[in-house]
């Protein structure tokens, strides 16, 4: 199974932490919020990424190319490509693949989604955004997924009340509003599954809102089922998310970090 991340937003309510660098390549403990997302989804054996970048994409694609030499001790002899002998690995011990699929500067993230249509194989992938950890059991989260057969599942969580809404009844969403002025409950925490069948119902329109109309349209027809998650989710919104998501992390209390689980298959 393959894991999009959408990561190319511009991150403008952030920009008093990292005004240079897109969003999804904010540090935490000094590795990308992105690279901890990634970890989360490679602890259950996800390991083929499909990146939608925009805002910035060269800083994201700097850092993969750099990956396995980041941390690592080389020789180099001036003159010639690339390094002659890597003397030891650090950061670069992932097996993971990645592709770094340019989507848009300025598109929404339903147009994102569409235009790395023809990097996904297979009938079902997963989808979560490029900006917040959580400790979610994401063997669980397919499980549910395949339980009740619909299109799509989104993880539903109880942060403060300033993200998209879900009414939930018997574990199918029967609404989704985004950003409603006062929370009654759930709110979508991101990290989806879908259906392949659901990319029929987006187009590439730069202007296609995710979270709106394509969201909305198939919770009206009960099609999008909830997991609801009643761990840790945070996002990375602000410069004080910013300082507890580092300061949690420095205490060695991040919730998201947890030793290498079974493979999704085997959880699932």
């Amino acid at each position: 199974m393959q894991a999009v991340i959408l990561c190319g937003g511009q991150g403008t309510r952030i920009r008093d932490v990292a005004e240079d660098i897109p969003k999804p390549m904010i540090p935490i403990g000094g590795r990308p919020i992105l690279w901890h997302i990634m970890k989360t989804y490679a602890r259950y054996g996800i390991k083929d990424f499909v990146l939608c970048l925009g805002y910035k994409s060269w800083v994201i694609k700097r850092f993969f190319l750099d990956y396995h030499l980041a941390e690592s001790d080389f020789t180099l002899e001036l003159g010639h490509d690339g390094p002659l002998d890597i003397h030891s690995a650090g950061l670069g011990c992932e097996d993971w693949k990645v592709t770094l699929a340019e989507t848009g500067a300025d598109a929404m993230t339903g147009c994102r989604l569409k235009r790395v249509e023809k990097y996904l194989r297979g009938d079902r992938f997963m989808l979560t955004y490029g900006d917040g950890v959580a400790d979610v059991d994401l063997g669980k989260l397919l499980s549910c997924h395949k339980a009740h057969g619909k299109l799509g599942t989104v993880t539903a969580v109880q942060p403060p009340g300033r993200f998209g809404e879900l009414e939930i009844e018997e574990g199918i969403v029967n609404d989704f509003s985004e950003k409603p002025p006062a929370s009654k409950g759930f709110i979508s925490g991101g990290f989806f599954v879908f259906e392949r069948k659901f990319l029929s119902r987006l187009v590439d329109d730069p202007t296609l809102v995710l979270e709106q109309a394509p969201l909305m349209r198939l919770a009206r027809d009960g099609e999008l089922g909830a997991y609801q998650h009643d761990g840790f989710w945070h996002p990375m919104d602000s410069s004080r998310d910013y300082k507890y998501l580092n300061d949690l992390w420095s205490r060695n209390e991040a919730p998201w970090r947890t030793p290498e689980l079974p493979r999704l298959r085997a959880a699932a």
